[in-house]
């Protein structure tokens, strides 16, 4: 079975909607990890906004990243700029793929528009996790 991390800055909304996106698309036939390079625990509005999809991430945790160093990925995943330039090197033929998503979780103004921004992310999200599945992975889903 194929390993796939997505790896973002804290482990707690971009890289916990993708984690959630890939079990569901990939329908189990993947192992999929998230992690931080550090770890600021799950953001409730990703629950919430990944509720309103459909995707239950509720037990999903925040993860460092050096907790997986013996781990061997197929891919990684790196969903913004900062856990690109601070991705720890594994030893591994896995394909590194980059895309970067805004950040959530620095939206301001009020709750709606907040939660707004993370209903945007979680859409392009949603369209970037479909579109690796059918590229990279469409024998297993």
């Amino acid at each position: 079975m194929k390993k796939l991390m997505v790896l973002c800055t804290g482990n707690s909304c971009r890289s916990q909607i993708a984690h959630g996106y890939f079990e569901k698309f990939s329908g189990n036939n993947i192992e999929v990890y998230s992690a931080g390079v550090e770890t600021h625990g799950v953001n409730p509005r990703a629950l919430l906004v990944m509720n309103e999809d459909g995707v239950d991430i509720s037990n999903n945790t925040s993860n460092n990243i050096l907790e997986y160093n013996d781990i061997t990925f197929d891919f990684i995943i790196t969903v913004c700029d900062s856990a690109k330039e601070r991705c720890p090197y594994f030893p591994s033929k896995s394909l590194h793929i980059h895309h970067s998503f805004s950040d959530p979780a620095s939206a301001t103004g009020t709750e709606d528009q907040i939660l707004d921004s993370f209903r945007e992310v979680r859409d392009e999200i949603k369209t970037f996790v479909r579109g690796f599945i059918k590229q990279y992975l469409s024998d297993i889903a």
